[in-house]
């Protein structure tokens, strides 16, 4: 069993950044492909982004949308995996998922590929 604890979420202004930060217990974090997806209501939840264990650059892929303005890191000492999002727009707004999952060494961008997730911070961009 795995437990994810998201926090950072909040209130910012369309340009601005913050950092979200999810806290893993439960099982060996190094060994694990940590993940970001958000949900819009109404909406899919979607894919964001994802680093492998490791936590070097070369080790993380992004949705194209936040190519460029969201970076991925983790620290395993910590058991921790950070998103830091700057150039912040409104259609970030969502409510942002830490998910993990546990085997397999390939690129993991579907919801379903992930075994489990945080209860969601809510991230609003306003204009």
């Amino acid at each position: 069993q795995v437990q994810l604890v998201e926090s950072g979420g909040g209130l910012v202004q369309a340009g601005g950044s913050l950092r979200l930060s999810c806290a893993a217990s439960g099982r060996t974090f190094s060994s694990s492909t940590m993940g970001w997806f958000r949900q819009a209501p109404g909406k899919e939840r979607e894919f964001v982004a994802a680093i492998k264990s490791g936590g070097n650059a070369y080790s993380a892929y992004y949705a194209d949308s936040v190519k460029g303005r969201f970076t991925i890191s983790r620290d395993n000492a910590k058991s921790t995996v950070f998103l830091q999002m700057t150039s912040l727009k409104p259609e970030d707004t969502a409510v942002y998922y830490c998910a993990a999952r546990y085997g397999g060494l390939g690129t993991f961008i579907a919801p379903e590929q992930y075994d489990y997730w945080g209860q969601g911070t809510l991230v609003t961009v306003s204009s």
